[in-house]
């Protein structure tokens, strides 16, 4: 059925993958606002729909695939329509995108999102199709506009790309090399943050201990310092941190900060040394340990997450065995838990001995089994406790129970009053459960 589109220009951005596209996706929505473009839910009613994609897992551009389906439909109804692929899919696949779905207009890479005004114009002069993914290591312009999603958490990268090469991850080839940005436009852009209501940050790296490395003006704990003394700032995040990188200093930065929050989420993806190695995570599950004690001694309330891999090629039982025993060990208060998905481009995906499936999905409900009980036992141990919590707003199930976070990132429900998004109030906790704390307002 034809849909009748409304008066006005209207874009549409669809993002999957981590915050970092995210951050990006609100840099291209600020460059369509700026041109005259308003946001709109219904890809049926847009005149420009981007989809900002991933593709650090198969299932990520699965999905990715069958929306580009989705539009060609929308596409043959309106043939104005300018559709376009950005992000990591798109700086993967390039203009073999374009070779299986002639109705997508541009594709544009990873480091490209400042040019996304003039492809849309020269899109809309000359209606031919644009790819442009050529990787440079050029900064991001600080004049770019933003057009933020949360309404009162705001993203900020401080660095683009990543030097790592873990064996199994498609990143550093489809972001490039790491590049940080200078100290004081990111100060900048807190502190514009903090006049537009964010009382919140998350500052965004592939790997943000490493900042700072290749311009030497100031390193990872430096900018915390910075970060923590801006004016109006209430709450600063961070993430990812990988375990090599996170120094005694950033430690204690955190230790010592006022809004810093105690929350670290420390990617160790698993438990055997042998594994790690082919990984190529650098790190041995000794030096993860000890790096965890003096976070702990340092920061005694401190929450720590983290990212596990499980059916990694040549994983083994006694591999498995020692993941597990390395879970209960270190005892986390949450995990994200993957089963190992091969990435065409990566050494890992042409490595011998590929975990058969089946193996992989009995691994993973085990590893997750252990992780649930860690967690549950975790925050049973917070019961009667009062913690500060940033309201979200409505939780997913009940309009009058509402959520928030506290400040080690620990989700709560608790019943609403006169709360608005944004505001923080104490909750005291009444009932633990797995994945979140139910409390009553203090």
């Amino acid at each position: 059925m034809e849909t009748t589109k409304t008066n006005g220009r209207r874009y549409t951005i669809l993002s999957y993958g981590c915050q970092m596209n995210v951050s990006d996706s609100e840099r291209m929505a600020g460059q369509l606002q700026a041109m005259g473009y308003t946001q709109i839910d219904d890809m049926r009613q847009a005149d420009v729909i981007l989809i900002n994609t991933c593709c650090v897992r198969e299932t990520a551009e699965d999905r990715v695939y069958g929306k580009i389906g989705e539009i060609k439909a929308i596409k043959r109804e309106h043939p104005e329509l300018i559709f376009g692929i950005t992000g990591c899919m798109a700086q993967k696949e390039k203009d073999s995108l374009i070779k299986r779905a002639p109705h997508i207009d541009f594709v544009l890479g990873t480091n490209k999102v400042q040019e996304l005004s003039q492809i849309i114009r020269k899109i809309e002069a000359e209606r031919q199709h644009v790819v442009d993914t050529v990787l440079e290591n050029n900064d991001m312009p600080e004049n770019v506009p933003i057009a933020r999603e949360g309404k009162f958490s705001a993203w900020i990268p401080i660095m683009y790309g990543c030097n790592n090469f873990c064996t199994y991850c498609i990143v550093p080839y489809v972001r490039g090399r790491e590049h940080s940005r200078h100290p004081q436009d990111i100060i900048r852009e807190v502190e514009q943050a903090v006049a537009q209501g964010y009382e919140e940050v998350t500052l965004l790296g592939q790997n943000v201990n490493s900042y700072g490395k290749d311009h030497k003006e100031a390193d990872f704990a430096d900018l915390l310092t910075m970060v923590d003394q801006v004016p109006g700032i209430r709450r600063v995040r961070f993430m990812t941190s990988h375990p090599k990188d996170l120094s005694d200093r950033v430690i204690a930065a955190i230790a010592g900060g006022t809004h810093l929050c105690e929350h670290i989420h420390l990617p160790v993806q698993h438990g055997s040394n042998r594994i790690l190695k082919a990984m190529n995570r650098v790190y041995t599950t000794e030096k993860y340990r000890d790096l965890v004690k003096r976070i702990r001694a340092a920061i005694p309330d401190v929450s720590l997450t983290t990212d596990l891999i499980v059916g990694f090629p040549g994983e083994t039982d006694e591999d498995f065995e020692q993941l597990l025993a390395f879970l209960k060990e270190i005892r986390y208060d949450s995990a994200y838990t993957f089963i190992y998905s091969p990435r065409s481009g990566t050494p890992a995906a042409k490595m011998a001995d590929q975990v058969p499936e089946a193996v992989k999905k009995e691994r993973l409900n085990r590893l997750m089994a252990v992780q649930n009980q860690i967690s549950l036992e975790i925050n049973e141990q917070l019961l009667g406790k009062t913690f500060e919590v940033m309201v979200e707003g409505p939780s997913k199930n009940r309009a009058d129970v509402w959520s928030g976070r506290t400040r080690t990132n620990k989700i709560v429900l608790f019943e609403h009053g006169d709360e608005k998004p944004g505001e923080f109030v104490d909750v005291k906790i009444m009932q633990p459960q797995t994945w979140v704390l139910k409390g009553e307002r203090v």
